[in-house]
């Protein structure tokens, strides 16, 4: 991997890669924490640069350089515009992981990491344990009462949606049948967070999987396909959890002898599920097979997208009401940066008759959120959605579609913030409820 050897500084950075960039700059104004403060340091080219004088040893990996890759959300557009196909993605998931495994932290933030990426989302339990506990916080007030305490965090937690009623949050069914003919089969990720936080959009996804004549199948012992650990240096603990997201969905009892396709409707769980070959490609065991669990990730919008399903949606769903106002779709950094699906959301909604879909400028830019970056570094975070904002101003949208869990938290928090009549939701949502219209217009009487 690196023309250096692995000791001492070099192990930082992943030095090969590093010396894909050409430094061209083209990335500087695609980088969300450029625009932010015009610093060189803080761009792609200028991180890169930094990477490679501490693998030369012409710089420490002290703290001001820990705080650089700290503050990267690795959103990835410097990916989609870079000639050289420079990894970026890849190189600051290996020095986040090397400056965790170096770096002295005080004992509240190296429990905090533990609890977080140790426990509570590697556990069912744990995660729901935790989010009743926020659920309960902010019902009583107590978040109100303790948000001064933590800063800046604090009131980024109460900036946080409600948590939904206990109803909501019920497990998905191991098998759930197609509502007509049944014509393939798929395996759906439930994932972690989104269960507990926006089981809708499961359900969702569900129903609109189901009118495509897809029997849908979950794995209810799984937890955590690793993404967030892998963003946020925790290799190890990523690596230990995609080989438990493999067997997971390898020991789903199926009606077929062919592997299922796995339908993810979270960008950052997809991307990363997709790139399992390359996380476990030094694991002799586990290489091939990681490769070939990879080749089974599909979007739902690039599954849905299919000729056949299409047509099957298409012909079920009624037209909007164009009297709700204009539509518009923001493109998550993990959908079209990681995984170079663009066209396939506005495809489905543009599917559906009467809907006014225009677009929001910017689209393709970060909205700040980047797994848990919005709630370690809220201040950032706001001043990077600030001007997505002011897009969705302009467009004159009434209904904000997204295709992932963390993007579509951080609109409707960003939304609520500032008093915008505007509704966030998950392009399978807009889906279903066309799908539940026509549903409710040709029940018998």
């Amino acid at each position: 991997m690196s023309e250096l050897p692995k000791t001492g500084a070099e192990a930082i950075v992943d030095y090969a890669r590093s010396l894909d960039c050409i430094h061209c700059g083209l990335c500087l104004h695609t980088c969300p924490t450029y625009q932010l403060t015009g610093s060189e340091a803080s761009s792609p080219r200028g991180r890169i640069h930094l990477m490679r004088a501490v693998a030369e040893a012409e710089l420490e990996a002290d703290a001001s350089f820990a705080e650089e890759m700290d503050f990267c959300l690795v959103c990835r557009h410097c990916e989609s515009v870079c000639p050289a196909g420079v990894q970026f993605g890849t190189m600051m998931e290996f020095t986040r992981d090397a400056l965790e495994r170096t770096r002295s932290q005080g004992l509240p933030e190296r429990f905090g990491r533990w609890l977080g990426l140790r426990v509570i989302l590697r556990r069912r339990g744990a995660l729901r344990l935790a989010v009743s506990l926020l659920g309960l916080g902010q019902r009583l007030g107590l978040l109100r009462l303790a948000a001064p305490l933590l800063g800046a965090r604090g009131r980024a937690l109460l900036s946080f949606p409600r948590v939904p009623r206990r109803s909501e949050r019920r497990p998905m069914a191991a098998r759930i049948e197609p509502a007509g003919t049944l014509h393939e089969q798929a395996a759906l990720l439930v994932g972690c967070v989104m269960p507990e936080i926006l089981g809708r959009v499961h359900r969702a996804t569900a129903q609109v999987l189901g009118a495509c004549g897809v029997q849908c199948h979950t794995s209810p012992d799984h937890v955590c396909c690793g993404a967030l650990h892998a963003h946020n240096g925790d290799l190890a603990t990523a690596r230990e959890l995609a080989r438990e997201t493999i067997q997971a969905f390898d020991e789903l009892p199926t009606q077929t002898e062919a592997p299922l396709p796995v339908v993810v409707n979270s960008a950052g769980c997809g991307a990363h599920m997709k790139e399992y070959g390359r996380l476990l490609a030094d694991d002799s065991t586990w290489a091939e097979r990681a490769r070939s669990f990879s080749g089974r990730i599909v979007d739902l919008t690039e599954y849905l997208t299919r000729p056949e399903r299409l047509e099957r949606l298409a012909a079920q769903m009624e037209d909007a009401d164009g009297s709700a106002g204009p539509v518009t779709y923001d493109d998550p950094c993990h959908l079209c940066h990681g995984q170079g699906i663009r066209n396939e959301p506005r495809q489905l909604l543009d599917a559906i008759g009467g809907l006014n879909r225009t677009e929001l400028e910017g689209a393709e830019s970060c909205c700040g959120s980047a797994g848990i970056y919005s709630m370690l570094r809220p201040l950032d975070s706001q001043e990077i959605l600030a001007p997505k904002l002011d897009a969705l101003r302009r467009s004159g949208a009434r209904t904000l579609v997204t295709a992932n869990p963390g993007c579509q938290l951080q609109w409707q928090a960003g939304v609520d913030g500032c008093g915008l009549e505007v509704e966030v939701v998950h392009v399978a949502e807009v889906l279903a409820r066309r799908l539940a219209a026509r549903s409710s217009r040709t029940r018998p009487e």
